[in-house]
């Protein structure tokens, strides 16, 4: 049970872009896949999802190929939280978390969901903004909004044992310290809770702090993927961001110079 690719690649015109991707994203782990701008990690999310489908090689939800899955269907599998989520109409904080809300064939909205949706509100620290119109809310607090629709999307019913995925790029922009590492204590509440997670990632040091495998990209290719002590190395992360890294490792510190 599993999200895999299998040997994915896409190119735009004479452009290869994505070049023979095999990946796996288990439940209960965090895989991170970090790389230099331009290596094509936001493009592999997209296809990853769904929302880009004009590719070579295989994507599968738990064995079942992509493309036999409808929308609706993905929908109650995978949680996605993109980079740049743009809302041009004038919604309130309540109506964009309560976007992550899935039919689940039920008549009305379950009491188990609304308390579920209150304890997001509260794990999000969004109390006092769910009132506010979105497009007044600073860029972080834009991002916890979104983040909260993603985990609501996440619910199921009581008793469901159905396997689900959070799909997150760049999650943590905009955000202060504090709330970095919430997310990253609800991210990893919910990889403990058995929901497989993909990040896409900047910052090395919470990549690395945060993870349990690594995938480097680079133009267009995976260069290693493996542990987070078996990537945590300085002649690696220097060949592939072209500058040089420095590791300490106890606590682990990853600079530039």
């Amino acid at each position: 049970m599993s999200i895999k690719t299998e040997s994915v690649s896409l190119s735009f015109g004479n452009k290869s872009i994505l070049k023979d991707i095999t990946l796996e994203v288990k439940p209960k782990e965090i895989l991170s896949i970090i790389g230099p701008n331009g290596a094509g990690k936001t493009t592999l999310l997209n296809m990853i999802t769904g929302n880009l489908s004009d590719h070579s090689g295989e994507v599968y939800y738990d064995s079942r190929s992509l493309n036999t899955i409808s929308i609706q269907e993905r929908a109650y599998i995978r949680s996605v939280m993109s980079q740049f989520q743009n809302i041009a109409f004038d919604y309130s904080v309540m109506d964009i978390i309560q976007m992550g809300w899935l039919d689940h064939k039920f008549n009305m909205i379950s009491s188990d969901l609304e308390n579920y949706q209150n304890d997001v509100i509260e794990e999000c620290d969004l109390q006092s903004l769910v009132d506010q119109k979105f497009n007044t809310l600073s860029g972080g607090e834009q991002r916890r909004v979104h983040f909260a629709r993603t985990l609501l999307q996440l619910w199921q019913p009581p008793n469901a044992n159905d396997q689900n995925y959070l799909l997150l790029d760049e999650p943590f922009s905009n955000l202060d310290m504090v709330h970095k590492l919430s997310m990253m204590r609800s991210i990893k509440k919910r990889a403990t809770a058995g929901t497989g997670i993909l990040m896409i990632l900047h910052d090395l040091n919470l990549a690395y702090s945060f993870s349990d495998r690594i995938i480097i990209l680079k133009k267009g290719s995976i260069v290693k993927e493996g542990d987070v002590q078996e990537m945590l190395n300085e002649d690696l992360l220097s060949k592939a961001y072209e500058t040089n890294i420095m590791i300490d490792q106890d606590p682990i510190n990853i600079r530039y110079y």
